[in-house]
C-alpha cells in the first residue's frame, strides 16, 4: 500500500562569517522561530537559483552557492499542516554551503520571515528555531558523503521553516 502526500522541494543556506551565521525569523500561521535563509523552489526552477532567489529576498544580500551540504527532510501529517492541505505533507531540503557576495541587510516585505540577521554561533543553542538550522550546522559540521545525517534530524510540528 503507497500513501498519498504532498511534496515541496525547497533549497537553503548555511552562511557562516565571522563567528556567526546569518539567520532569517519565520512567522506563520501562530508559529514561529529562526530559520535558515531559503524557501521552496519554483515549479522548473534549479535549487541553486531558487536557493540564491530565496538569500536575496530573506536578506537582501547576493549569495554564490558552494557545495551542497546534504538534504533534510521534513515530515508533518495533515491535521497540522499551516496551508489546510488534507494530505500529509514532505518537505525535501536542499542544504547549500553559500557565502555573500554584495547586497546589504534588509528585512524581507510580504514573505513569510520578518526579518534577518547575524548571530553569533555560540548563541544560537539558545534561539526559538526551526530543527533546520540544527541540521544545517550538522551537515556544515560534518560533510557526510552520501549528504545524510548519521540520525535523521527530529522535525517538530513547527518547523515548517
Amino acid at each position: 500500500m503507497s500513501l498519498t502526500f504532498d511534496t515541496r522541494p525547497a533549497a537553503y543556506a548555511v552562511i557562516i562569517r565571522d563567528g556567526g551565521i546569518l539567520l532569517a525569523y519565520w512567522k506563520q500561521g501562530g508559529r514561529e522561530g529562526w530559520t535558515l535563509p531559503g524557501g521552496g523552489l519554483d515549479l522548473a526552477e534549479h535549487p541553486v537559483d531558487g536557493c540564491r532567489r530565496e538569500i536575496h529576498e530573506e536578506t537582501g544580500y547576493h549569495a554564490e552557492i558552494g557545495a551542497m551540504l546534504g538534504i533534510d527532510v521534513g515530515h508533518w501529517p495533515a491535521e497540522i499542516r499551516l496551508d489546510g492541505g488534507e494530505r500529509d505533507f514532505q518537505s525535501l531540503r536542499l542544504v547549500y554551503d553559500a557565502t555573500i557576495t554584495g547586497g546589504e541587510l534588509r528585512h524581507e516585505v510580504g514573505g513569510s520571515t520578518t526579518h534577518a540577521a547575524w548571530i553569533p554561533l555560540a548563541e544560537v543553542s539558545r534561539l526559538n528555531r526551526v530543527s533546520l538550522v540544527d541540521a544545517g550546522l550538522r551537515l556544515y559540521r560534518e560533510r557526510p558523503l552520501d549528504g545524510r545525517l548519521s540520525s535523521p534530524s527530529l522535525t517538530s510540528p513547527g518547523s515548517v521553516g
